[in-house]
């Protein structure tokens, strides 16, 4: 049977107030629509549920049955989509999010208070972690989403670019490149490098920057934590490439960062599982994070930390 919601409805109306005027008033109905919605029902039925007079609509035997049971369904469906749609609007539970670590320690802070001051019923987890394994729990569908370094190349994943930083030279305030104000990346042929190892999504994009600029560099460490390079690089061990939101420096070494030409970028991204949709709480917090994301951009346009 090719019956509507609408038609059921209305017969429900008409069999609450016995009239078809004055149904037509309660939902908002031309007498005439109301009537045809009931025909219509009928011819679909193939049965007649009101006996219609000059005076009075009354109920069939038929149509006292399915008025009877039909205002239950209603009832029960209404309540239903109501209970859908505060689902839709909800503002609390647990949200768990994992980052690379220097997203952790330089953006997601920000973010975390954010969330707290912006939703106070919403708990955000954050698991901070390497690349891989963030990719892998976004995969196996142990925290909402995450936040990682790219581009990246996953068809399975639904990634979202959020923020673009450039990578910088880390080295020694009496390191000969500390009176050059832009460094050239050629200006790093046959130095010693203290990069992070293959666990941070930065290391690629920097072995590729090398490959592309020509670059002959030894690299003699390779660290699983970024605030590691510091120390290194004050000890004397290498000069170091790290990428801007790493900053601020340390305070009190004898260390700083200057620009590099041409200036290669990483892209920080959002990710999710594809064609899966993000619980209402999760879905505040990942735009709270593309919000941080941009007000970042915004204030190192004003205010260069490098």
């Amino acid at each position: 049977m090719n019956y509507t919601l609408r038609q059921l409805r209305v017969f429900v109306a008409v069999a609450r107030q016995g009239s078809f005027s004055q149904a037509g008033q309660l939902i908002g109905l031309s007498q005439s629509a109301v009537s045809h919605s009931i025909k219509e029902l009928e011819g679909e039925m193939g049965i007649r549920l009101l006996d219609r007079t000059t005076r009075e609509v009354l109920l069939t035997e038929a149509g006292e049955q399915l008025a009877s049971r039909l205002e239950r369904m209603l009832e029960e469906l209404n309540t239903t989509l109501l209970d859908v749609r505060s689902y839709g609007q909800q503002r609390s539970g647990t949200v768990r999010v994992a980052a690379s670590q220097t997203i952790s320690a330089h953006l997601m802070p920000q973010c975390l208070a954010a969330s707290q001051h912006h939703f106070p019923d919403i708990k955000v987890l954050l698991r901070d972690r390497p690349q891989q394994w963030v990719l892998q729990s976004i995969r196996n569908a142990e925290v909402d989403f995450g936040i990682v370094i790219g581009p990246l190349a996953a068809e399975d994943l639904e990634c979202e670019a959020i923020l673009d930083e450039p990578f910088l030279l880390l080295c020694r305030q009496d390191d000969p490149l500390a009176s050059v104000r832009t460094v050239r990346w050629q200006m790093l042929n046959h130095r010693l490098l203290v990069l992070q190892d293959y666990a941070s999504g930065s290391r690629v994009l920097i072995d590729e920057a090398l490959r592309l600029q020509q670059v002959q560099a030894e690299i003699v460490q390779e660290i699983g934590h970024p605030a590691t390079l510091f120390p290194m690089v004050e000890a004397g061990i290498g000069i170091s490439i790290l990428p801007a939101l790493a900053l601020p420096l340390p305070q009190g070494r004898p260390l700083l960062v200057r620009r590099m030409e041409p200036e290669i970028n990483r892209t920080i991204m959002l990710v999710r599982r594809k064609n899966r949709s993000l619980t209402p709480a999760a879905e505040v917090i990942w735009q709270e994070v593309r919000q941080q994301a941009t007000l970042l951009t915004k204030q190192r346009q004003i205010r260069p930390a490098f």
